[in-house]
Protein backbone atom coordinates (compact mmCIF):
# COMPACT_ATOMS: atom_id res chain seq x y z
CA UNK A 1 0.00 0.00 0.00
CA UNK A 2 1.01 3.66 -0.38
CA UNK A 3 1.89 5.66 2.71
CA UNK A 4 3.39 9.04 3.58
CA UNK A 5 6.27 8.49 5.98
CA UNK A 6 8.84 10.48 7.89
CA UNK A 7 11.92 8.30 7.39
CA UNK A 8 15.06 10.33 8.06
CA UNK A 9 15.46 12.99 10.75
CA UNK A 10 15.59 16.41 9.11
CA UNK A 11 14.42 15.13 5.73
CA UNK A 12 11.12 15.74 3.93
CA UNK A 13 8.29 13.19 4.19
CA UNK A 14 8.20 10.59 1.44
CA UNK A 15 5.52 8.65 -0.41
CA UNK A 16 6.49 4.98 -0.16
CA UNK A 17 5.05 1.53 -0.81
CA UNK A 18 4.85 -0.72 2.27
CA UNK A 19 3.02 -3.88 3.24
CA UNK A 20 -0.66 -3.69 4.12
CA UNK A 21 -0.89 -4.13 7.92
CA UNK A 22 -2.83 -6.99 9.49
CA UNK A 23 -4.86 -6.44 12.68
CA UNK A 24 -3.83 -8.39 15.78
CA UNK A 25 -6.12 -9.39 18.65
CA UNK A 26 -8.35 -6.49 19.67
CA UNK A 27 -7.25 -4.36 16.72
CA UNK A 28 -9.19 -2.92 13.78
CA UNK A 29 -7.96 -2.19 10.27
CA UNK A 30 -9.41 0.79 8.44
CA UNK A 31 -9.38 1.48 4.75
CA UNK A 32 -8.56 5.16 5.03
CA UNK A 33 -11.06 7.53 3.39
CA UNK A 34 -9.46 10.81 4.50
CA UNK A 35 -6.49 12.06 6.54
CA UNK A 36 -5.70 15.56 7.73
CA UNK A 37 -2.37 17.39 7.87
CA UNK A 38 -1.44 19.47 10.91
CA UNK A 39 1.29 21.82 12.15
CA UNK A 40 1.96 19.24 14.88
CA UNK A 41 3.36 17.01 12.11
CA UNK A 42 5.73 19.82 11.17
CA UNK A 43 6.70 20.22 14.81
CA UNK A 44 7.67 16.54 15.02
CA UNK A 45 9.58 16.61 11.73
CA UNK A 46 11.53 19.69 12.85
CA UNK A 47 12.73 18.10 16.10
CA UNK A 48 16.53 17.71 16.28
CA UNK A 49 17.92 14.20 16.65
CA UNK A 50 18.58 14.60 20.39
CA UNK A 51 14.90 15.42 21.03
CA UNK A 52 13.30 13.01 18.55
CA UNK A 53 12.00 9.91 20.38
CA UNK A 54 9.51 8.44 17.91
CA UNK A 55 10.06 5.38 15.71
CA UNK A 56 11.43 5.67 12.19
CA UNK A 57 10.05 5.22 9.65
CA UNK A 58 6.72 6.63 10.87
CA UNK A 59 3.55 6.97 8.83
CA UNK A 60 2.23 10.46 9.48
CA UNK A 61 -1.33 11.63 10.08
CA UNK A 62 -3.17 11.95 13.40
CA UNK A 63 -6.46 13.04 11.83
CA UNK A 64 -7.99 9.95 10.28
CA UNK A 65 -11.27 8.56 8.98
CA UNK A 66 -12.03 5.31 7.26
CA UNK A 67 -14.18 2.27 6.68
CA UNK A 68 -13.75 -0.79 8.91
CA UNK A 69 -11.95 -3.26 6.65
CA UNK A 70 -10.81 -6.12 8.93
CA UNK A 71 -11.24 -7.13 12.57
CA UNK A 72 -8.75 -8.79 14.88
CA UNK A 73 -9.74 -11.57 17.24
CA UNK A 74 -12.12 -10.53 20.01
CA UNK A 75 -13.23 -7.22 18.52
CA UNK A 76 -16.86 -6.21 19.04
CA UNK A 77 -18.72 -2.93 18.80
CA UNK A 78 -18.00 -2.23 15.12
CA UNK A 79 -18.90 -4.02 11.94
CA UNK A 80 -17.16 -4.40 8.61
CA UNK A 81 -18.10 -1.47 6.39
CA UNK A 82 -18.76 0.99 9.24
CA UNK A 83 -17.70 4.58 8.47
CA UNK A 84 -15.73 5.87 11.44
CA UNK A 85 -13.34 8.57 12.60
CA UNK A 86 -10.25 8.02 14.72
CA UNK A 87 -10.11 9.50 18.21
CA UNK A 88 -6.43 10.44 18.27
CA UNK A 89 -5.16 10.92 21.85
CA UNK A 90 -4.71 7.29 22.82
CA UNK A 91 -4.30 6.50 26.52
CA UNK A 92 -4.10 3.46 28.76
CA UNK A 93 -7.89 3.13 29.02
CA UNK A 94 -7.74 2.27 32.72
CA UNK A 95 -6.71 5.35 34.71
CA UNK A 96 -9.09 7.93 36.21
CA UNK A 97 -8.78 10.30 33.23
CA UNK A 98 -9.32 7.53 30.68
CA UNK A 99 -12.36 6.26 32.62
CA UNK A 100 -13.93 9.66 31.93
CA UNK A 101 -13.09 9.48 28.21
CA UNK A 102 -10.28 12.01 28.72
CA UNK A 103 -7.48 9.98 27.21
CA UNK A 104 -5.91 13.28 26.16
CA UNK A 105 -4.94 13.64 29.84
CA UNK A 106 -3.87 10.05 30.51
CA UNK A 107 -1.02 10.03 33.03
CA UNK A 108 0.29 6.60 32.06
CA UNK A 109 0.46 6.76 28.25
CA UNK A 110 4.08 7.93 28.07
CA UNK A 111 5.43 5.38 30.55
CA UNK A 112 3.57 2.59 28.75
CA UNK A 113 4.86 3.70 25.33
CA UNK A 114 1.38 4.57 24.05
CA UNK A 115 1.37 7.26 21.37
CA UNK A 116 -1.26 8.81 19.08
CA UNK A 117 -1.35 7.64 15.46
CA UNK A 118 1.01 9.73 13.37
CA UNK A 119 2.68 11.04 16.52
CA UNK A 120 4.45 7.87 17.58
CA UNK A 121 2.15 5.12 16.33
CA UNK A 122 1.67 4.51 12.61
CA UNK A 123 -0.78 7.09 11.29
CA UNK A 124 -3.57 7.75 8.82
CA UNK A 125 -1.64 9.04 5.79
CA UNK A 126 -1.84 5.67 4.09
CA UNK A 127 -4.34 3.49 2.28
CA UNK A 128 -4.86 1.40 5.43
CA UNK A 129 -4.18 1.89 9.15
CA UNK A 130 -4.42 -0.13 12.34
CA UNK A 131 -6.45 1.08 15.32
CA UNK A 132 -5.38 -0.34 18.67
CA UNK A 133 -8.81 -0.49 20.33
CA UNK A 134 -12.45 -0.04 19.36
CA UNK A 135 -12.83 2.75 21.92
CA UNK A 136 -10.66 4.91 19.66
CA UNK A 137 -13.28 4.88 16.92
CA UNK A 138 -16.27 7.24 16.72
CA UNK A 139 -19.09 6.59 14.22
CA UNK A 140 -19.33 9.13 11.43
CA UNK A 141 -22.86 8.21 10.41
CA UNK A 142 -24.01 10.53 7.64
CA UNK A 143 -21.00 12.87 7.82
CA UNK A 144 -18.74 13.04 4.77
CA UNK A 145 -15.35 11.72 5.95
CA UNK A 146 -13.44 14.23 3.82
CA UNK A 147 -15.33 17.13 5.34
CA UNK A 148 -15.30 15.69 8.86
CA UNK A 149 -11.82 14.22 9.29
CA UNK A 150 -10.18 17.47 10.46
CA UNK A 151 -12.82 17.78 13.17
CA UNK A 152 -10.89 15.07 15.06
CA UNK A 153 -8.24 17.66 15.92
CA UNK A 154 -8.90 21.03 14.28
CA UNK A 155 -12.47 20.86 15.60
CA UNK A 156 -11.96 18.93 18.84
CA UNK A 157 -8.99 20.92 20.15
CA UNK A 158 -10.62 24.39 20.02
CA UNK A 159 -13.92 22.92 21.22
CA UNK A 160 -12.21 21.53 24.31
CA UNK A 161 -10.46 24.86 24.94
CA UNK A 162 -13.66 26.87 24.53
CA UNK A 163 -15.71 24.58 26.77
CA UNK A 164 -13.12 25.01 29.50
CA UNK A 165 -13.51 28.81 29.26
CA UNK A 166 -17.32 28.97 29.15
CA UNK A 167 -17.48 30.53 32.62
CA UNK A 168 -16.16 33.83 31.21
CA UNK A 169 -17.74 33.64 27.75
CA UNK A 170 -21.02 35.21 28.81
CA UNK A 171 -23.15 37.46 26.58
CA UNK A 172 -21.33 40.77 26.21
CA UNK A 173 -17.89 39.19 26.67
CA UNK A 174 -15.03 39.37 24.19
CA UNK A 175 -12.99 36.45 22.87
CA UNK A 176 -9.75 36.83 20.94
CA UNK A 177 -8.59 34.17 18.47
CA UNK A 178 -4.91 34.45 17.57
CA UNK A 179 -4.21 32.57 14.36
CA UNK A 180 -7.05 32.04 11.87
CA UNK A 181 -5.63 28.90 10.29
CA UNK A 182 -6.70 25.27 10.65
CA UNK A 183 -7.66 25.40 14.33
CA UNK A 184 -8.38 29.11 14.51
CA UNK A 185 -11.03 29.22 11.78
CA UNK A 186 -12.81 26.40 13.59
CA UNK A 187 -12.45 28.19 16.92
CA UNK A 188 -14.24 31.21 15.48
CA UNK A 189 -17.16 29.08 14.30
CA UNK A 190 -17.36 27.27 17.62
CA UNK A 191 -17.39 30.53 19.55
CA UNK A 192 -20.28 31.72 17.36
CA UNK A 193 -22.15 28.44 17.86
CA UNK A 194 -21.60 28.14 21.62
CA UNK A 195 -21.40 31.68 23.01
CA UNK A 196 -22.65 35.23 22.71
CA UNK A 197 -19.13 36.64 22.80
CA UNK A 198 -17.80 39.27 20.42
CA UNK A 199 -14.97 37.62 18.47
CA UNK A 200 -11.75 39.37 17.47
CA UNK A 201 -9.48 37.41 15.12
CA UNK A 202 -5.78 38.15 14.61
CA UNK A 203 -3.45 36.84 11.93
CA UNK A 204 -0.49 38.01 9.86
CA UNK A 205 -2.07 36.76 6.61
CA UNK A 206 -4.72 38.85 4.84
CA UNK A 207 -6.35 35.82 3.23
CA UNK A 208 -6.75 34.14 6.61
CA UNK A 209 -8.24 37.33 8.05
CA UNK A 210 -10.71 37.32 5.17
CA UNK A 211 -11.57 33.70 5.97
CA UNK A 212 -11.98 34.66 9.63
CA UNK A 213 -14.58 37.25 8.65
CA UNK A 214 -16.35 34.77 6.39
CA UNK A 215 -16.70 32.19 9.18
CA UNK A 216 -17.97 34.62 11.80
CA UNK A 217 -15.36 36.93 13.36
CA UNK A 218 -16.86 40.30 14.32
CA UNK A 219 -13.52 42.12 14.05
CA UNK A 220 -10.19 41.24 12.46
CA UNK A 221 -6.76 42.84 12.74
CA UNK A 222 -3.12 42.08 11.95
CA UNK A 223 -1.36 40.06 14.62
CA UNK A 224 1.44 42.33 15.79
CA UNK A 225 2.54 44.79 18.46
CA UNK A 226 -0.47 47.06 17.84
CA UNK A 227 -3.03 44.28 18.38
CA UNK A 228 -3.37 44.65 22.18
CA UNK A 229 -4.18 48.35 21.83
CA UNK A 230 -6.79 47.52 19.17
CA UNK A 231 -8.37 44.96 21.50
CA UNK A 232 -8.41 47.33 24.46
CA UNK A 233 -10.00 50.05 22.36
CA UNK A 234 -12.78 47.69 21.33
CA UNK A 235 -13.30 46.61 24.95
CA UNK A 236 -13.25 50.14 26.44
CA UNK A 237 -9.90 49.46 28.05
CA UNK A 238 -10.95 46.29 29.85
CA UNK A 239 -9.36 43.65 27.62
CA UNK A 240 -10.80 40.34 26.46
CA UNK A 241 -12.36 37.83 28.83
CA UNK A 242 -10.78 34.95 26.89
CA UNK A 243 -7.81 34.70 24.54
CA UNK A 244 -7.20 31.55 22.50
CA UNK A 245 -3.69 31.49 21.07
CA UNK A 246 -3.60 28.91 18.29
CA UNK A 247 -0.02 29.87 17.36
CA UNK A 248 1.85 29.85 20.65
CA UNK A 249 5.06 31.61 19.62
CA UNK A 250 6.65 34.18 21.96
CA UNK A 251 5.15 37.13 20.08
CA UNK A 252 1.58 35.79 20.24
CA UNK A 253 1.67 34.78 23.90
CA UNK A 254 2.83 38.33 24.62
CA UNK A 255 -0.20 39.65 22.70
CA UNK A 256 -2.36 37.39 24.86
CA UNK A 257 -0.73 38.69 28.04
CA UNK A 258 -1.30 42.31 27.08
CA UNK A 259 -4.87 41.72 25.89
CA UNK A 260 -6.44 39.69 28.71
CA UNK A 261 -8.92 41.23 31.14
CA UNK A 262 -8.90 40.85 34.88
CA UNK A 263 -10.23 37.41 35.86
CA UNK A 264 -9.87 36.34 32.23
CA UNK A 265 -8.61 33.08 30.76
CA UNK A 266 -5.69 32.62 28.36
CA UNK A 267 -5.51 29.30 26.53
CA UNK A 268 -2.22 28.66 24.76
CA UNK A 269 -3.17 25.99 22.25
CA UNK A 270 -0.44 26.38 19.65
CA UNK A 271 2.86 24.58 20.18
CA UNK A 272 5.13 27.36 18.95
CA UNK A 273 7.27 27.26 22.07
CA UNK A 274 6.22 30.58 23.60
CA UNK A 275 6.23 30.77 27.41
CA UNK A 276 4.04 33.17 29.34
CA UNK A 277 5.16 33.92 32.91
CA UNK A 278 2.15 34.08 35.25
CA UNK A 279 2.17 35.86 38.55
CA UNK A 280 1.61 39.20 40.25
CA UNK A 281 2.67 42.13 38.05
CA UNK A 282 2.84 39.81 35.02
CA UNK A 283 -0.83 39.23 34.19
CA UNK A 284 -3.97 41.04 35.45
CA UNK A 285 -5.47 40.07 38.79
CA UNK A 286 -7.44 36.84 38.64
CA UNK A 287 -6.32 35.92 35.14
CA UNK A 288 -5.31 32.32 34.46
CA UNK A 289 -3.11 30.68 31.85
CA UNK A 290 -3.84 27.17 30.61
CA UNK A 291 -2.44 24.79 28.01
CA UNK A 292 -5.34 22.59 26.86
CA UNK A 293 -4.50 19.50 24.84
CA UNK A 294 -6.80 17.87 22.27
CA UNK A 295 -10.13 16.80 23.89
CA UNK A 296 -12.18 13.90 25.22
CA UNK A 297 -13.92 11.21 23.21
CA UNK A 298 -17.35 12.49 24.27
CA UNK A 299 -16.37 16.00 23.17
CA UNK A 300 -15.51 14.63 19.73
CA UNK A 301 -19.02 13.19 19.53
CA UNK A 302 -20.38 16.62 20.42
CA UNK A 303 -18.28 18.25 17.70
CA UNK A 304 -19.69 15.80 15.16
CA UNK A 305 -23.21 16.61 16.34
CA UNK A 306 -22.52 20.32 15.85
CA UNK A 307 -21.26 19.61 12.35
CA UNK A 308 -24.49 17.77 11.56
CA UNK A 309 -26.45 20.94 12.38
CA UNK A 310 -24.42 22.90 9.84
CA UNK A 311 -23.17 25.36 12.48
CA UNK A 312 -19.51 24.44 11.88
CA UNK A 313 -17.72 23.38 8.72
CA UNK A 314 -14.06 22.81 7.99
CA UNK A 315 -12.65 24.84 5.11
CA UNK A 316 -10.30 22.36 3.47
CA UNK A 317 -8.10 21.82 0.45
CA UNK A 318 -7.88 18.29 -0.94
CA UNK A 319 -4.73 16.46 -2.00
CA UNK A 320 -3.85 12.96 -3.18
CA UNK A 321 -1.31 10.82 -1.33
CA UNK A 322 1.26 11.66 -4.01
CA UNK A 323 0.64 15.37 -3.38
CA UNK A 324 1.07 15.08 0.41
CA UNK A 325 4.75 16.24 0.49
CA UNK A 326 3.72 19.31 -1.51
CA UNK A 327 0.85 19.91 0.90
CA UNK A 328 3.30 19.82 3.82
CA UNK A 329 5.47 22.40 2.07
CA UNK A 330 2.46 24.67 1.64
CA UNK A 331 1.46 24.10 5.27
CA UNK A 332 4.94 25.15 6.36
CA UNK A 333 4.76 28.22 4.12
CA UNK A 334 1.37 29.18 5.56
CA UNK A 335 -0.48 29.12 2.25
CA UNK A 336 -3.14 26.55 3.22
CA UNK A 337 -6.49 28.15 4.02
CA UNK A 338 -8.20 26.07 6.68
CA UNK A 339 -7.06 22.46 6.64
CA UNK A 340 -5.23 20.23 4.17
CA UNK A 341 -6.92 16.84 3.68
CA UNK A 342 -5.42 13.88 1.84
CA UNK A 343 -7.84 11.55 0.08
CA UNK A 344 -6.21 8.19 -0.80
Amino acid sequence: MRAVQYRVIGAHPEVVTIDKPEPGPGQIRLRVTAAGLCHSDEFVMNLPAERYNFPLPMTLGHEGAGVVDALGAGVSGVELGDSVAVYGPWGCGLCHACAQGKENYCNRAAELGIHPPGLGAQGALAEYMIIDDVRHLVPLGDLDPVDAVALTDAGLTPYHAIKAAMSVLTPGSTAVVIGAGGLGHMGIQLLRALTGATIIALDIDKDKLRLATEVGAHHVAPSGPDAPQFIRQLTHGDGAEAVFDFVGIPATVEIARQSIARDGIIHIVGIGGGILPAGFFSIPYGASVRTPYWGSRSELMEVFDLARTGKIKVHNERFTIEQAPEAYERLKAGTILGRAVVVP
